[in-house]
């Protein structure tokens, strides 16, 4: 009798030491699925922000007129006589040796002033309306925050606000700041002098 309670403990023990490795062999693969899920999260996450950013950035710069630079040559005068202009307002070309006061400007100026201050690595905001004062306000706002940013009224523009830097324009008719932003942050301070 001793003998076979000593056989049944030792197949139960084998038994329980089996099961006890089987255990351990699921705990092991139910960690290595979860870290393996997790991973995945992380990079749908990722790929997502990532995709996200990207559209985001393209569907602003999709709204962004492009131009042939024109050059950056120096003219005597504000009315000395120069090719015209390929875009309206101007976004490059023909341009007098002085800058316009980098800020709000009551009046207009010249856009043979004006792209000087393209030249230099500034973005010139044109409001086409004559009595919007909170556009105004707001666009001042905005201009006061940056180093190497104009705004003056402009004529003839097709759009109520025009932004523009060198050989790229965006017209938009209704305010929005996040877009104003993100065309000057990218085009403010990029000098456009010849090396």
């Amino acid at each position: 009798m001793p003998v076979e309670q000593r056989t049944e403990t030792r197949k139960e023990r084998r038994e329980a030491a089996r099961e006890k490795r089987r255990h351990e062999a699921r705990r092991r693969q139910a960690a290595i699925w979860r870290r393996r899920l997790l991973l995945g999260a992380v990079a749908v996450a990722a790929v997502a922000a990532i995709g996200y950013w990207w559209y985001s950035r393209a569907a602003v710069r999709g709204s962004w007129e492009y131009f042939s630079s024109q050059g950056n040559a120096h003219i005597a005068r504000v009315d000395a006589p120069h090719e015209p202009y390929n875009s309206n307002p101007p976004t490059s070309g023909p341009h007098v040796s002085w800058l316009a006061p980098w800020g709000v400007q009551k009046g207009p100026v010249p856009p043979e002033v004006l792209v000087h201050n393209l030249e230099d690595g500034g973005v010139v905001i044109y409001y086409g309306c004559e009595d919007c004062p909170d556009l105004v306000a707001k666009l001042a706002a905005i201009v006061n925050r940056h180093e190497r940013v104009v705004l003056v009224p402009g004529r003839g523009l097709s759009r109520r606000i025009v932004l523009s830097a060198w050989a790229v324009l965006d017209r938009m008719d209704e305010f929005d700041e996040a877009r104003i932003e993100r065309f000057i942050k990218t085009h403010e301070k990029v000098d456009h002098h010849p090396r």
